[in-house]
């Protein structure tokens, strides 16, 4: 018995360890800020969401995916976060890797919808597009990613600095959308999607309105 248990235990993580990689994320209200900041932002701004997964490593329903991105673009119908508010319906596009064969694809979407939950129940589109995702992993470039999916999605970030800092009382206003192993706000140099499937097209720049980080499942 002592045996069988040693063996389970040996197993078991794998389970809940299976896929990692890159997240980014970024929404059109500031994450990173102050109550009245935030305040000012609610109910007028924040529907709108974008956020991108590279897996490093890993599969998903059995398929493996290493090397893969996938993106979910979300319009919902009040800010993202605010506690006082219900976002749902939202509707949503997903942009799955186009190197990425029929399984695969499939688990890339299966992927992105379990992250997402309630947000992504209304996919309006689904695109096949080059995704790419970089991450800068030197200490002096922390903080800086871009992700570019077809022609109309960018996501540029810088970290946050001194400068960000308007009101002195800032802090991680909102919580990632997703579930991450790390993640920190950044700022938004730009973000924009000008594709199809949810009636609406923006671009924002200057934002603190970004995270960058890890996701490892």
């Amino acid at each position: 018995m002592k045996k069988l248990l040693f063996v389970f235990l040996l197993v078991v993580p794998s389970v809940f360890a299976q896929i990692s990689g890159d997240y980014i994320e970024t929404r059109s209200a500031d994450v990173y800020t102050g109550q009245c900041f935030a305040n000012g932002e609610v109910n007028l701004v924040g529907n709108e969401a974008i956020m991108g997964w590279r897996v490093a490593k890993g599969s998903w329903d059995g398929v493996k995916l290493d090397g893969l991105s996938v993106v979910a673009v979300v319009r919902a119908k009040a800010t993202l976060g605010d506690p006082y508010a219900d976002p749902y319906p939202a509707k949503s596009v997903l942009v799955v890797d186009d190197q990425a064969s029929s399984a695969q694809k499939q688990a890339l979407i299966n992927f992105a919808k379990h992250m997402t939950g309630k947000l992504t129940d209304n996919v309006e589109q689904v695109i096949s597009a080059p995704v790419d995702l970089a991450v800068a992993r030197t200490h002096e470039r922390h903080g800086y990613a871009l992700l570019r999916a077809g022609n109309f999605v960018t996501v540029q970030t810088r970290a946050v600095n001194e400068h960000d800092h308007i009101c002195g009382n800032e802090e991680t206003f909102y919580p990632p959308l997703t579930q991450t192993s790390h993640a920190m706000p950044a700022v938004a140099m730009r973000d924009e999607y000008q594709g199809p499937g949810l009636n609406d097209v923006w671009s924002n720049s200057g934002k603190r309105s970004a995270f960058v980080g890890t996701f490892n499942r």
